[in-house]
């Protein structure tokens, strides 16, 4: 089967941009871009922890509430919130309301600034999870590598939650730890060259 579908505008993108009509534009100017910012790194921790048993098409719907919900995301600020935030998030219609996942992300948040504290940032220490491409065989062939197991497993022994291994591999997909564009996808080559002048955070 196709791994990738031709566009309109005659561009082969990875074949999941059909499953939605949103998908090109997250597709051509987020997905599998390296990303260095914590913030932005901190949002997609918490976002894949929500999408947790759902689609993504539901949370990229609701990810401008979820920003107002939780202070763009600012992880200094999402790790002062208490129990009367998460009862103020509880009825808020803008977000999946899972006392479970919007615990983890206050959780998280502690985690972070903790992390941010040992490590110089989070980028710092997410981009050393960053694999060698053999690990990737085939692109969009994998839920789960050495690597996000790896990671996973480290971040629950620092406290962190919703971070299970496939959910590290998602998160990994996204944030450009790995190019997974499928063989054939207009911007496999364009992320390839973006990853290989990126200089690696250290702090």
């Amino acid at each position: 089967m196709s791994k990738v579908t031709i566009g309109a505008d005659g561009k082969a993108r990875c074949a999941w941009c059909d499953s939605a009509p949103e998908f090109n534009a997250y597709h051509d100017t987020e997905w599998g871009f390296p990303v260095t910012d914590d913030i932005r790194l901190f949002e997609k921790v918490c976002l894949e922890g929500f999408q947790s048993g759902l689609s993504w098409r539901t949370i990229l719907a609701k990810r401008e509430s979820f920003r107002a919900a939780f202070a763009g995301f600012d992880f200094h600020e999402v790790a002062q919130f208490g129990e009367a935030d998460v009862e103020r998030l509880l009825t808020d219609a803008g977000i999946i309301r899972h006392r479970g996942k919007i615990e983890a992300s206050i959780n998280n948040a502690k985690r972070a600034c903790e992390m941010v504290k040992a490590e110089g940032s989070l980028a710092a220490y997410f981009w050393r999870f960053e694999p060698d491409m053999a690990e990737i065989e085939t692109p969009q062939t994998m839920s789960t590598s050495p690597t996000s197991i790896a990671l996973s497993k480290d971040l629950k022994k620092r406290g962190w939650k919703f971070v299970g291994p496939t959910t590290v591999f998602a998160f990994m997909q996204a944030m450009g730890l790995i190019n997974d564009h499928a063989e054939g996808c207009y911007l496999r080559p364009q992320i390839d060259k973006i990853r290989k002048s990126l200089t690696q955070p250290t702090a």
